[in-house]
């Protein structure tokens, strides 16, 4: 069992400093997932962890063992870089068994690991070729068996899957999670910059920004609890929108009057002495649904995506604006042009202040619930009256959805 600590970690070249107080606890057998923008040291902090940097400040403690000028070879660590680094001329079972037979292990001990290896990540069939007979996929596989003969305490992954195609990634991020469920005594560090591999992978997830932690927690607190507008919108594909306004009205809801002049009730409490704040109101595309009732947002559609299970709206690519997206279920035929009413449940509502979400503001919020459907008839919305091909009409220049919903 190897609990992971970092205490204050810093990381600099020189005068350019990387990283700054890395404050983080990683419980024995959890898998953590480290993301943000390039260039935020995610890899660089993996990379410290694993022994190839240096810690500039701060301590390392793996298994209550302070490691920071421990050798990587003595840290019970094994690393699955991007590039699979397989040796071309060696077979399946050799790449795997290489950092035994270096160790001193037996010829019996080595057959045991590699087979062992090849049977979790049905690689069997595969022991006797050479990397050159084997599919993308397959030799991402391989480097993994690489680690898992070592029999580590820790697994890091640093963006194993980024080579891939889209179809040999979804396959290996299953097996991957199938292999930390195999494993669940072992712990996992992950780093991507896909937001897929991160919600799906992840007990909890790290952002990293600017050099320290933006937020940390499970994936869907992150989603529907940002702390931050950075947040908000790194995590989520497309991102949150914002709409600029102000606070109207306090209490245990808010009313947000909204600089288009349009107006958003909130369940978010705000207090005596909040009116008339500038906030910018958080809204995921994908909890926008038409309405007939107030809409948050109206405006005119620039640009459509039809992606067959969805279709996402853009608005405002033509202003100076950021433009807004909205993400509606189904097929929606030609809504170019058209002008859409669009409501959101007050519970899918964000407020920020300077950056910050309000519900952050007097210290954490409650323990994190997931957000189950929304209340029926919020926000002003109405049922819409099916025609006679069973979709739902387009009139008053409002847009519907047309034909199934899937």
């Amino acid at each position: 069992m190897a609990d992971l600590k970092l205490r204050h970690v810093a990381k600099s070249y020189g005068d350019v400093q990387v990283l700054r107080d890395i404050d983080l606890d990683i419980t024995s057998g959890e898998f953590i997932v480290f993301v943000g923008p390039s260039g935020c040291g995610k890899s660089t902090l993996l990379r410290m962890i694993a022994g190839l940097e240096q810690i500039s400040d701060g301590e390392l403690q793996i298994g209550g063992r302070v490691m920071n000028d421990i050798p990587p070879s003595q840290r019970g660590i094994a690393m699955v870089f991007q590039s699979y680094a397989l040796y071309p001329h060696m077979t399946v079972r050799d790449n795997m068994a290489f950092a035994l037979k270096i160790a001193g292990q037996s010829k019996e001990q080595i057959t045991a690991a590699t087979d062992r290896a090849g049977k979790m990540l049905q690689l069997t069939p595969y022991l006797d070729r050479l990397p050159k007979a084997l599919s993308g996929g397959q030799r991402q596989r391989v480097a993994i068996g690489r680690a898992i003969v070592r029999d580590p305490q820790v697994y890091l992954f640093d963006e194993p899957l980024s080579n891939l195609d889209a179809a040999l990634r979804v396959a290996t991020r299953i097996e991957i999670a199938q292999l930390k469920a195999s494993m669940p005594d072992r712990t996992m560090i992950y780093v991507t910059h896909d937001q897929t591999e991160a919600m799906t992978l992840a007990d909890r997830i790290v952002v990293l920004a600017g050099g320290g932690i933006a937020q940390i927690g499970a994936p869907l607190e992150l989603y529907e609890r940002p702390s931050t507008e950075f947040v908000a919108q790194f995590i989520g594909s497309p991102a949150m929108n914002l709409l600029p306004g102000r606070v109207k009205t306090v209490g245990a809801t808010t009313l947000v009057a909204l600089d288009g002049g349009l107006e958003a009730e909130v369940a978010i409490p705000t207090r005596a002495g909040d009116q008339d704040m500038p906030v910018n109101l958080g809204v995921r595309p994908e909890d926008m649904r038409v309405t007939e009732g107030t809409p948050v947002f109206e405006s005119t559609v620039d640009l459509t995506e039809a992606l067959g299970e969805v279709t996402l709206l853009y608005f405002g690519t033509n202003a100076d604006t950021v433009p807004i997206i909205a993400k509606l279920p189904g097929i929606h035929p030609d809504l170019k042009g058209r002008r859409v009413r669009l409501t959101a449940d007050p519970h899918a509502l964000h407020l920020f202040h300077k950056g910050q979400s309000l519900l952050y503001r007097d210290g954490p919020p409650p323990a994190y619930q997931a957000r189950t459907a929304a209340p029926s008839g919020s926000m002003g919305s109405t049922p819409t009256a099916p025609d006679e091909r069973g979709g739902d009409r387009i009139e008053e220049g409002l847009i519907k959805p047309v034909g199934p919903v899937r």
